[in-house]
This record gives structure tokens, C-alpha cells and sequence, in this order.
């Protein structure tokens, strides 16, 4: 790559998934104009090219009126539709390996400004973009927009978006084109416009643009919690909002994550097996996390995913360490050649009184070998987990599980976004 290499990107179809919000928002529109309901088909189709032209080639709506549909669609999207968006699986892995390897990036799109900013600020992707340029006074066309993108002195430029608009004012501006079939254009319509290379992954456009950088470490992250803490629920909640940022999400759990580790699972909670050995049991665990870290963990990470497991080592030391009393120091010497120095970035600890965790769990479904245990049991377990966090407050993240489903995933949300970018710069 090249001194001073800039990639400008296209946003919507690019960047981002925004059929959501932009498919809402032509539906509010044409409802509010007494327009006919459009098949999903023609919606789709709005996205990319500049919405007054989408008004009037699949409406058929005058000059005029499109101009009305126009102002009636932003009503809606710059309040609700901008954030009805995702960003796409391997954005930020390719964001992080363009900057890693020198490349200057940009963004340039038909949107307005105001929206395109706040998109970008509120996924946290304006941190990597050095030039943001949108439409001005309905004049969307990409040639004048990449133009304006530039720097002087550019020595190597690539324009790179998932519609034929994007080739078509690369090649006007005289840039290098790169195509992206992920989004809302076909290979077609893209190499017909001028592409000359197709990506079909965001992490394409990086082996693309930037081949010799390899290493982009991903991230781990746990979540733990007494049986019956609403771990579960969190958990798709938080795997959901991960997603919509685009982080690669890697689910897997513990015990079990792999082949081997799940047959152990089924040994360590089968209620048959009541006469297992407290030791048996904790060696299990450690055995089943030793395959865990090699097998899945480590390669994900480094591969530049994030892990997201449903409890890990924690689980052992407050279940085994204080349920079972074999001692949290002495389950830790019993991990440490299972982990072998493999811990979370961040955990995630769902704080309730294990005496109404408990409730919720036996309520929701048959209790298994472990939940079956005295209440003492599960109030060491609780204890070994406070235990824990007084030790590594800076990994915990504590969160009130007594909250309402939603103030807990926000909550939640929060403090883990807010963890994962810091540690992308």
C-alpha cells in the first residue's frame, strides 16, 4: 500500500445494513402521500441512489411531489430510521486492518449530513474516518462527492461501494474501483459500471486493500450469574446488540463449546450421576475448558472475533471454590494449566440474591444435578462470586439483575460497547 493510500466508502449497502430504517421510512412516506402500499422488491430499491430520484423513478411522483415524499421520509428516519441499522459482520475487522496498514479512510454517500455523522458517531465508526462527505442542496452524485473527499497529494485512491453509482463516479473521478456484492447491488451491475475488483465480505475488501496485515486481535467476553439470574435472555439481548455494531460473534458456553467438552457436559449434569466426587467434578470442568481455550477461544481471537461465552472459569471457582468449599485458590491451581493465562477481556456478572434466582430457575423449567442443591450450596456460590469480583473489580462489570429485562440489557449494553471500542483504538 502506499504512503498515502485513501479508501472511500459508501455507507448505506457498504458500511452498513440500512434496509430496515430506509424500507420503514419510503412505507411512512407513501402512507402519508395516499400512496399505494410498494412491494418490498421496489423498497429495496431506494437504497443507494438519491431519494428524490427513487421517488420519482418507482413512484412515478412529480419533481414536486417528490420533493414532499422526501421531507415526509425524514421525519421518520431522523428520529427512528437512521438507528434501525447494522453494521456488517467484518466492518470493523477490515476498518482496523485498513488503519493498521496506513490506508486514510473516508466516507462518501447521498445521505445528508446530519444523519450520516450521527450513524457513524453512534456505531462508533466516525473514530476511523478522516473525511465524511455527504449531499448538499439534492446534488448526490459521486464523482463531485469524491472530489471533494480528497486531500491533495493522494497517491493511491479507491472508491468502494455496493451500487453501480459508486463504480460509475469512481471511474468519473478517476479513482481505482472496488465492488462489494454483500450489499445491494449484483456482481453485474457492479463490474458493468466499472469495478475493477469484487469483494464479497467486509474482511475481503481488507485481504483486498491491505493483504499483509494479518494480526487484529478480537476480543473474549464472559457472562456469569447464579442459575436463575436471566442469563439466558441477556445473553440473545446482548449477542442482538453486538451484531447491529458488527462485531463477528463467536456464541459457545461452558462446560461444553466443543464436541469433547459437550459430552463432558452431559456427565457433569446428568441428575443420575449424584455420587460424582466434588474433586471429579471440578477436574471435569477444567478438563472440558482446556479443549474450550484451544480448540475454539484462542483461534477465534485471534482470528479477530469476539467470543462471547456463557460463563467460563468464574463459574468453576464460585460453584466448586465456594459451592462445594474444595477453596476458590485451590479450583484456580486446578485451571491454571486449562486456561493457560486465557481470560476475558471483560465479564459480565448478573448480581441477584441466589435465594430468588433460584425461584425464577425452578419455575422455568426441570432443575439439573447442580441446581438441585441445597440453599446453603447456592448461597457459597454467590458468595464465591463476590469473592471473585472484590479480586478483579476492573474485568467485572456488575449489573443489577433485580431491573426490568430492558434496563438490564441497556445497562449491559453500555458498559460492554463502551469496554470493546476502547480497546479497538
Amino acid at each position: 500500500m502506499k504512503p498515502n493510500t485513501w479508501i472511500l466508502f459508501d455507507l448505506d449497502g457498504t458500511l452498513t445494513q440500512s434496509e430496515e430504517g430506509i424500507t420503514n421510512c419510503a412505507m411512512y412516506a407513501a402512507e402519508k402521500m395516499g400512496l399505494p402500499r410498494l412491494e418490498m422488491e421496489t423498497l429495496r430499491k431506494f437504497i443507494g441512489p438519491p431519494l428524490a430520484w427513487s421517488f420519482q423513478e418507482y413512484m412515478g411522483l412529480s419533481p414536486e411531489k417528490a420533493e414532499r415524499a422526501v421531507t415526509i421520509y425524514r421525519e421518520r428516519y431522523n428520529t427512528v430510521g437512521l438507528f434501525e441499522n447494522r453494521v456488517y459482520p467484518g466492518v470493523r475487522y477490515m476498518l482496523r486492518a485498513l488503519r493498521k496498514a496506513g490506508a486514510h479512510t473516508g466516507v462518501v454517500t447521498g445521505k445528508p449530513i446530519g444523519p450520516t455523522k450521527r450513524i457513524l458517531e453512534h456505531f462508533g465508526l466516525m473514530k476511523w474516518m478522516e473525511s465524511v462527505v455527504s449531499a448538499t442542496d439534492n446534488r448526490a452524485e459521486k464523482e463531485h462527492l469524491i472530489r471533494e473527499a480528497l486531500p491533495d497529494g493522494a497517491e493511491e485512491v479507491w472508491m468502494v461501494g455496493d451500487r453501480k453509482f459508486d463504480m460509475e463516479g469512481g471511474v468519473k473521478a478517476g479513482v481505482h474501483t472496488l465492488g462489494v456484492t454483500y450489499g445491494y447491488g449484483s456482481e453485474e451491475e457492479l463490474v458493468s459500471s466499472g469495478a475493477e475488483r469484487i469483494a464479497h465480505t467486509p474482511r475481503e475488501i481488507a485481504e483486498i486493500l491491505c493483504p499483509e496485515v494479518r494480526e487484529i486481535r478480537g476480543a473474549f467476553l464472559s457472562m456469569e450469574g447464579p442459575d436463575g439470574s436471566g442469563k439466558g435472555t441477556q445473553l440473545e439481548r446482548l449477542s442482538d446488540t453486538l451484531d447491529r455494531w458488527g462485531f463477528e460473534v463467536v456464541h459457545t458456553r461452558e462446560p461444553g463449546g466443543t464436541p469433547i467438552g459437550e459430552k463432558i457436559r452431559e456427565i457433569l449434569l446428568d441428575p443420575e450421576n449424584k455420587a460424582m466426587a466434588d474433586e471429579t467434578e471440578a477436574l471435569l470442568y477444567a478438563a472440558s475448558r482446556a479443549q474450550h481455550v484451544r480448540e475454539k477461544i484462542r483461534p477465534a481471537v485471534a482470528a479477530g472475533k469476539l467470543v462471547l461465552c456463557d460463563r467460563f472459569l468464574d463459574s468453576s471457582v464460585a460453584y466448586q471454590g465456594g459451592g462445594r468449599q474444595l477453596g476458590i485458590d485451590e479450583v484456580l491451581a486446578i485451571n491454571e494449566p486449562a486456561v493457560d493465562g486465557t481470560l476475558p477481556d471483560m465479564t459480565v456478572y448478573l448480581d441477584i440474591d441466589h435465594r430468588v434466582a433460584m425461584a425464577r430457575r425452578c419455575a422455568a423449567s426441570e432443575p439439573d444435578r447442580l441446581e438441585l442443591e441445597a440453599e446453603s450450596f447456592h448461597a457459597r456460590v454467590e458468595d464465591g462470586y463476590h469473592q471473585l469480583i472484590a479480586r478483579n473489580p476492573e474485568r467485572f462489570a456488575v449489573v443489577d439483575a433485580a431491573k426490568s429485562r430492558e434496563e438490564i440489557a441497556a445497562e449491559i449494553a453500555e458498559k460492554v460497547l463502551k469496554r470493546l471500542t476502547e480497546m479497538e483504538d
